[in-house]
């Protein structure tokens, strides 16, 4: 962490009071920004001020702990750092953070300033402070730099059904190529996010007469693990995603553990589970392969494709969200106006 200037205490250094603690409990100490960034980074539980200290039992610090996710405690830790490095301290004036989103407007992306907004709120909050970032000063600076710098937000090309059958064309039957068919025809035939995608596992595999039967355990939208089942009919045509994954199983003699893992140059297949990003690679790679831009286009290209491809199909909204799991037609209807831009379109009514 980058030192603070003389006129700015660093909070970290404040001395505290100390207390005896239970045998199952941890004493937090809040001294500061860093203590803050350090117990959201670890799960930990902090609910004091600046001036005192607050004793958490194990029990009660565990669950606290299982409320975000790793990824979001993470986020929020390098979020404070960036702020602490840049001369921040905790409490924050609502003038201070709107000082901070000023200077950073021309560098960084409004989604990103809100983003870091996110985690100033949460740290406030954590420490029992007002929360600046609520305040009106702040919001209309972060308004008037999505004016200035609004950019339409990007989101990854749709690898719709007719460039997948045009990349599964150029895929070889090596035990790559097995693999990589299964985890293309099922990621968008579920219109899967990658983390659901490589998620999956022996144990949610269930093969019924018309299909197969899938439980994502978990997923971005179900942190608390309720699960949901997403069914994967027999297809067809010739490429059928029940008849790609059945074939990788086989291939890789898979029964338990990860679905989709990785494979060397030599064809063995490891234990290891595939990575998010692997799924990524693997697109483009398979794009290339097959003649195609890659650029654009990312892990999330099945899930859109697979949206974009239903949309224009024909099929109903809540019919597609029954496969993807979205919660409303909000982040659907982006896809569904695409893909029906040209539908009856007005200037083809009158050239």
């Amino acid at each position: 962490m980058s030192d603070l200037t003389n006129d700015k205490p660093h909070l970290s250094k404040a001395k505290t009071e100390h207390c005896d603690t239970p045998r199952d409990a941890r004493a937090i100490n809040c001294t500061g920004i860093s203590a803050v960034a350090q117990s959201l980074e670890s799960g930990g539980a902090i609910n004091c001020t600046a001036r005192s200290h607050i004793v958490i039992p194990e029990t009660t610090e565990d669950f606290v702990r299982e409320s975000l996710s790793k990824n979001t405690r993470r986020a929020y830790a390098s979020d404070l750092a960036r702020f602490e490095a840049w001369g921040g301290t905790l409490p924050a004036s609502s003038e201070r953070v709107a000082n901070y989103l000023s200077e950073h407007a021309a560098s960084h992306a409004p989604s990103t300033l809100n983003r870091w907004l996110a985690s100033l709120s949460k740290a406030h909050r954590t420490i029992q402070a007002p929360d600046s970032t609520k305040e009106e000063l702040v919001k209309s600076v972060l308004l008037g730099i999505r004016r200035r710098y609004g950019r339409p937000r990007g989101r990854a090309t749709p690898l719709t059904r007719e460039l997948l059958f045009e990349v599964l064309e150029a895929i070889p039957d090596d035990s790559r190529g097995i693999r990589d068919r299964a985890l293309l025809l099922v990621g968008f035939a579920g219109g899967f996010r990658r983390s659901e995608l490589v998620g999956l596992e022996g144990r949610d595999i269930a093969n019924e007469e018309e299909g197969v039967l899938l439980t994502i355990r978990r997923s971005k939208t179900d942190q608390t693990g309720q699960g949901r089942q997403v069914g994967i009919p027999f297809a067809r045509g010739r490429h059928c995603p029940v008849k790609a994954l059945r074939a990788w199983l086989d291939e890789a003699a898979i029964r338990e553990g990860s679905v989709y893992r990785s494979v060397n140059r030599h064809g063995l297949v490891s234990r290891r589970r595939l990575s998010g990003q692997a799924v990524s690679i693997i697109i483009k790679e398979r794009l290339i392969v097959a003649g195609m831009d890659a650029s654009g286009f990312s892990g999330h290209s099945l899930r859109s494709g697979f949206v974009t491809s239903a949309a224009k199909a024909g099929v109903s909204s809540w019919k597609i969200r029954q496969q993807t799991g979205h919660a409303s037609d909000t982040m659907l209807a982006r896809y569904i106006r695409d893909s029906e831009i040209f539908v009856d379109n007005a200037a083809g009514a009158l050239l």
